[in-house]
């Protein structure tokens, strides 16, 4: 063979091979996470059993996600999947936004809609369309610290279970002496206090649609009680769940509203027995209600690459009985969860999952949960009754629906 029929030869193997190693598909996901967490975690799995697809995860703060979104759409630099608070699904599909991943899942031997549970499916369903796959599930209770309880002469084993009996609870736990608070809860004027304050109107038979009650009142009127008694610190009115229940596990409060999320932290910061109850309830025998949390894996119907975002959605929905060992989340589908770590609390938060309650859906959501963030704002900072504060939140959402 000739130098030139050797030339040949090498470059047509050159060409061969380049041809046989594709550069990889790449995927751009956005999250709340940060490295070490879930979707962070799962993307380099997920990148080693597919070497031919690439992850690049980038963190956007939670408050912020809406926005960036918004502002990703609108310069053609939006992410192929991305995590969206459940609330926000509708708003996103009524502008066409999001991939109808319905057909997909109907052709999916993974993704069985029907084992999704109602609330979490609800969250992602719009206009006969279902936009989204749940990452998982949470909601509310009641933490409290069983050494504290015993302390002040309290039954751990008989925690509030009716309003009034949390606020005698909070006034026994309560030391100023020692700093510390009877409850720790959230009433930020952003989603999180709409989450936390959503339960408490549902419970007396208001909902986000009918906030000018005499229910809402009451619940409002508790709240605004604990806090002017001292029960709870001022800061609560501008601290988020994460760091008001820091101040549980650093023993400055005896009893803190919030998540499961809590729990992987939990277990290192928290020095003490602590324990998980529902929510109190109105009264005895009153209806329960508890917030639906967590958010939903969406891919944005600009993605170049809609087959791989979805097979990288359909592993993350297969390896679902892994959320609550790992990541501080409920399966939000039909699957077993074996050994749960902490199974008395899991009990609490899998029997408070039957009250859980959507925020919403509504298009409009973050105008309608506006209206109830000023409502509680207003109230617990004196500048309304929470009367009046309702009557203009009402007044608020009424035109947003209408």
């Amino acid at each position: 063979m000739d130098l030139k029929s050797i030339a040949l030869a090498t470059s047509g193997l050159i060409a061969l091979a380049s041809t046989a190693v594709a550069d990889p598909v790449e995927l751009d996901l956005w999250t709340i996470d940060d490295p070490g967490e879930y979707h962070y975690v799962m993307a380099d799995e997920f990148m080693a059993k597919h070497p031919d697809i690439k992850i690049n995860v980038r963190t956007v703060q939670f408050e912020d996600m809406v926005n960036d979104l918004a502002r990703g759409v609108a310069t053609g630099d939006a992410p192929d999947i991305t995590y969206i608070d459940n609330p926000e699904v509708a708003l996103f599909a009524s502008r066409g936004l999001l991939l109808d991943l319905k057909p997909y899942i109907e052709q999916s031997d993974i993704v069985n809609a029907d084992d999704i549970f109602p609330g979490p499916l609800s969250s992602v369903s719009y206009e006969g369309g279902i936009y989204g796959i749940p990452r998982g599930a949470n909601t509310i209770a009641l933490y409290y610290n069983a050494d504290m309880y015993r302390a002040a002469g309290l039954d751990p084993d008989n925690p509030p279970r009716t309003w009034e009996e949390l606020y005698e609870a909070a006034k026994a736990l309560t030391k100023p002496e020692e700093n510390i608070y009877g409850l720790a809860f959230s009433a930020v004027a952003t989603e999180e206090g709409t989450f936390q304050f959503l339960p408490w109107l549902q419970m007396t038979g208001g909902d986000y649609d009918n906030v000018d009650t005499d229910g809402a009142v009451r619940a409002l009127s508790l709240w605004k009680k604990i806090l002017d008694e001292g029960l709870a610190s001022p800061d609560t009115l501008i601290r988020g769940q994460w760091d008001s229940t820091g101040t549980f596990n650093a023993g400055t409060a005896a009893m803190s509203i919030s998540g499961p999320w809590e729990l992987p932290r939990m277990s290192s910061e928290a020095k003490f027995d602590f324990r998980a109850a529902l929510l109190p309830a109105p009264d005895e025998g009153a209806d329960r209600a508890s917030a639906l949390g967590e958010g939903d894996n969406v891919i944005l119907a600009s993605t170049d690459n809609p087959d791989e975002a979805f097979l990288f959605l359909e592993f993350l929905y297969d390896n679902m009985d892994r959320v609550w060992n790992e990541f501080g989340y409920l399966p939000a589908s039909k699957v077993e969860v074996k050994d749960p770590k902490y199974p008395e609390i899991y009990a609490v938060f899998e029997e408070s999952m039957k009250y859980a309650r959507n925020r919403g859906p509504h298009p409009q959501w973050p105008r309608i949960s506006k209206a109830i963030q000023t409502a509680i704002q207003s109230t617990l900072t004196g500048q309304a009754t929470p009367e009046d504060a309702l009557a203009a939140a009402q007044t608020s959402i009424d035109k947003v629906l209408k």
